[in-house]
């Protein structure tokens, strides 16, 4: 097992393959990117306490060792004063596309990119961004936005505070949730087969494209529900704005609820599709940001074309 400790910013090549990545970070910036090339890691801001790095069959480990002990007798006052200055790190990280992820930040942001087989992306108060991820992605925040580009598969999106954003997106099941903010979902795959969008306070956008096959559900307490399909009309439900329909042959499902805002479908122009998309495998092109080729750090949305990080959230 090859364990080191990084106190002071430095970038390192790793040995040896990594099947899954395991991130456990108290307050930052986190950048994980499926690239080709050997596992590598930089950290270019690390506070006091420093990051402890683990790399034992196939499992790499990059965790602040917090002593939960401060937190108890000091309160949210140590965090504030010193623990955040202290446990602080800004890192990104290049591992196999084939690798699964799971990353957690406490106070700040994460962008996890081109990871084709799953990924757990949990912070507490800050910014998600998921682009070209494949397999069963989960992505959870109490306070923030979460945004996600071309990203396939299983696809579930939570947030207490902030709004949802979904585009481009071969994704066959989406289940995304808010209790305040909206939802906006942008669907590419005709084959879609589960989608489940629901917000109490805030609006809903779906865009799907004219050639799918779904049982179409929109419900508003308070709002208006509008559909661009003349297949999905508008019912008369007492205490309930309400409209239901079929797509096609209806194989697949959709169901939009809002407590307090409009629901909203729109069609998106037939795309020409031979066959399901199989999101996630290793035939799958897999969309990362400009410029992974040359140079891996451009994950970083400070340095290359699309959305940035930050743990006030992305715009």
């Amino acid at each position: 097992m090859a364990t080191w400790f990084i106190d002071r910013p430095e970038r390192r090549s790793l040995e040896g393959d990594v099947a899954q990545i395991d991130v456990w970070s108290a307050h930052g910036k986190l950048r994980v990117v499926g690239a080709d090339g050997p596992p590598r890691i930089e950290v270019r801001r690390v506070g006091r306490r420093g990051l402890t790095i683990s790399h034992e069959a196939g499992v790499l480990s990059v965790r602040h060792e917090m002593r939960r002990s401060w937190f108890r007798w000091t309160g949210p006052f140590w965090w504030f004063t010193a623990g955040r200055r202290s446990y602080d790190a800004d890192i990104t990280i290049a591992v196999p596309p084939t690798a699964t992820g799971s990353l957690t930040v406490i106070s700040g942001s994460i962008v996890a990119s081109g990871l084709r087989r799953g990924a757990t992306v949990d912070v507490t108060s800050g910014s998600i961004t998921l682009m070209g991820l494949g397999g069963t992605v989960r992505a959870t925040t109490v306070s923030g936005s979460i945004e996600a580009l071309g990203v396939g598969g299983d696809l579930g999106m939570s947030t207490v505070s902030g709004e949802i954003s979904l585009a481009d997106s071969s994704a066959e099941r989406v289940r995304a949730r808010t209790i305040s903010g909206a939802v906006t979902c942008d669907l590419d795959n005709p084959f879609a087969r589960d989608l489940r969008l629901d917000t109490t306070s805030g609006e809903i956008t779906v865009r799907v494209p004219e050639d799918a096959d779904l049982t179409v559900n929109l419900n508003a307490v308070s709002g208006r529900v509008t559909s661009a399909f003349p297949q999905v009309r508008r019912v008369r439900l007492p205490g309930l704005h309400a409209a239901n329909g079929v797509i096609g042959s209806g194989r697949g499902v959709l169901n939009a609820y809002a407590v307090s805002g409009s629901v909203s479908l729109l069609a998106r122009p037939v795309e020409d599709f031979s066959e399901a998309p199989r999101a996630g495998g290793p035939e799958t092109e897999t969309p990362v940001p400009d410029g992974h080729e040359t140079d891996w750090r451009e994950a970083d949305g400070h340095e290359a074309d699309g959305p940035t990080a930050d743990g006030g959230g992305t715009r």
